[in-house]
């Protein structure tokens, strides 16, 4: 404004005119904005006429400066202007030069010189002015761009609500140890957008996403709405905030969301995933806040979405262990801070050990022993499912090696749990060829353990394999059978040997009669496909002879022992009597294996 005001001057001073002014065309409005002026006013009326005229109210000649291509000569007895003006000014007869201000053929404004009574213009001051005109136009367009690209930074270019990068200085500010009242935020995360987006297209989804964010910063225009990216949005609440007020504003959203939006003639209604975090200025970070909230959103969404949930110190503790797991577990499969325990199967009626599942263990060395539980979601969300796998594979077969050596003719089933990355993975079955080749094994010696929900991941990859692993003479299991989704159509197709009882129909056998129900059909489904079958978490005597009674000889479970090291179950093969009558205590493991 100051530069442009210096100008101005210079024009005044230099070419004897008593006013000088620059206006832009708003084209939003349709209307021509002042944007400086010399000399300033002393006593210009409030409002100002001059300040924002509107096209469709304005007189003739400020009209036609719209689409002003040339100068434009105004001499005192053409009126309507000069009435405009000289409501302005005070001033009746004036007479004015105009320049339009051209940028690839549009005209953005106007520079416009004002003489009070009557003057004539000069060749040579026109073009002066037109020299004046471009420059100022350039120096427009480069401000124009400028302010673009500062909008840019700091909004999301589909929504134009506030982007990552002005949400985390806005943050950065209100968590600053001089502020005293807590700082909340609310991370929304649409649910299920994809469907949106696989049925009307991607275009649909941004239009959604578009209008919905706008509802929101219109329901709530004390607080700041932004869109972190994808799907999800941030309501950042004002100062005086509170648990309550952040409660309230999270029903508010969840509201904004239900109503349909109607996008290519569909209407289009999505439920939301909400994470609520709450912190004290100084106590942490904006970046560690929304990761908070994040944590929260998606806590909400592995319980299947639409709620709310705020995120407590308890997550924070888990979170923090989850991230050092992930952070390390790699780094722990090849430094061998892996071990397998291996649990007796045994045969029922004569209690005798048949077959071990390995079960993979992490000797953490801060946490002690982690159990599977802790990492194994882990490395099936972090791509190590597959390394892993592989890791376990050939240590439970190279043990098998290790016991078959030191005890001649054993006969034992090694069972190893398979994920249903490496049942889709392109080398699964060449990489159980080579680890059986290795270690001197019998395809019938391995039986693998899937879930039904590696079954249905990819029906097809893993008809594949299983049909694979069945030429190698490899057994297959389903582990946990009646706890997933597969039909009966789908395991009448599966090239499979036994099913696994899940361990919560068993625990209770004896006791419930709707777990008896399930274990009499799940038996009675086996045997009318030729499977085997085996119970898993047989913990009662009772249970086991139930299960005996139904017709199960497999079992594996407390009763008979827990997950032991090598050398204990070497010791338990080795003795005079592999029987696991449930009478005497199995040595448990230690850490000093």
């Amino acid at each position: 404004m100051a530069k442009y005001t210096a100008v101005l001057r210079e024009l005044v001073e230099h070419l004897d005119v008593d006013v000088c002014f620059l206006r832009t065309n708003d084209r939003v409005l349709d209307a021509t904005r002042l944007v400086a002026e010399w000399p300033p006013r002393p006593n210009a009326p409030d409002p100002d006429p001059l300040a924002l005229v509107y096209f469709r109210n304005a007189d003739p000649v400020l009209a036609a400066t719209k689409n002003l291509t040339d100068v434009l000569i105004v001499r005192p007895e053409l009126g309507g202007h000069h009435d405009r003006v000289g409501t302005a000014t005070g001033r009746e007869q004036t007479s004015s030069a105009t320049v339009p201000l051209l940028s690839e053929g549009v005209t953005t404004g106007i520079l416009c010189l004002v003489k009070y009574g009557n003057r004539e213009w000069s060749t040579r001051e026109i073009n002066s002015l037109k020299t004046v005109a471009a420059i100022v136009t350039q120096s427009q367009a480069r401000i124009a761009a400028l302010d673009r690209l500062r909008y840019l930074a700091e909004h999301d270019e589909l929504t134009g609500l506030a982007n990552r990068r002005a949400l985390l200085t806005e943050l950065d500010s209100r968590l600053t140890a001089e502020h005293t009242h807590p700082v909340a935020l609310l991370l929304i995360d649409v649910d299920r957008l994809k469907v949106v987006n696989d049925a009307l297209g991607h275009a649909a989804g941004d239009e959604y996403l578009s209008i919905l964010g706008r509802r929101l910063a219109e329901t709530l225009p004390d607080d700041l709405v932004a869109r972190l990216g994808g799907d999800e949005f941030v309501i950042l609440l004002s100062a005086t905030a509170d648990m309550a007020r952040a409660e309230q504003v999270a029903r508010q959203a969840q509201q904004v969301a239900r109503e349909p939006v109607t996008v290519r003639t569909e209407e289009v209604g999505r439920s939301i995933s909400i994470g609520v975090a709450v912190s004290t200025p100084g106590t942490c970070s904006a970046v560690d806040l929304l990761g908070d909230a994040d944590q929260a959103a998606l806590a909400v969404k592995m319980a299947g979405g639409n709620s709310v949930l705020t995120f407590t110190d308890e997550m924070r503790t888990r979170a923090a262990v989850r991230n050092d797991i992930e952070m390390h577990l790699r780094d722990a499969i090849r430094r061998d801070e892996l071990i397998l325990h291996y649990q007796p199967e045994v045969d029922l009626a004569s209690r005798k050990i048949i077959g071990v599942e390995a079960l993979v263990r992490w000797y953490h060395p801060v946490r002690g022993l982690l159990q599977p539980d802790s990492f194994i979601s882990i490395a099936e969300a972090t791509n190590l499912a597959g390394e892993l796998g592989r890791w376990v594979l050939h240590e439970a077969c190279h043990q098998h090696f290790l016991w078959r050596s030191a005890i001649p003719g054993l006969a034992l089933g090694m069972r190893v749990n398979v994920s249903p990355a490496q049942l889709i993975a392109s080398d699964f079955v060449s990489t159980v060829a080579r680890v059986l080749n290795e270690n001197e094994m019998e395809g019938s010696d391995l039986e693998l353990e899937i879930t039904e929900h590696a079954v249905i991941h990819d029906l097809d990859q893993v008809l594949i394999t299983l049909r694979d692993l069945k030429n190698l003479g490899v057994q297959v299991a389903i582990d946990d059978f009646g706890t997933g989704r597969s039909s009966l159509g789908q395991l009448k197709s599966l090239p499979v040997d036994t099913l696994k009882i899940d361990k919560g129909f068993v625990l209770n056998l004896g006791t419930s009669p709707d777990d008896l129900a399930i274990v009499r059909s799940i038996i009675g489904l086996a045997g009318s496909f030729g499977l085997d079958v085996v119970a898993e978490g047989v913990e009662t005597d009772l249970a086991a002879q139930m299960l005996l009674a139904l017709g199960c000889r497999r079992a594996q479970g407390f009763l008979f022992s827990t997950p032991v090291p090598p050398a204990t179950l070497r010791r338990m093969l080795h003795g005079p009597d592999t029987a696991l009558d449930g009478t005497t205590p199995v040595e448990r493991p230690s850490r000093d294996w």
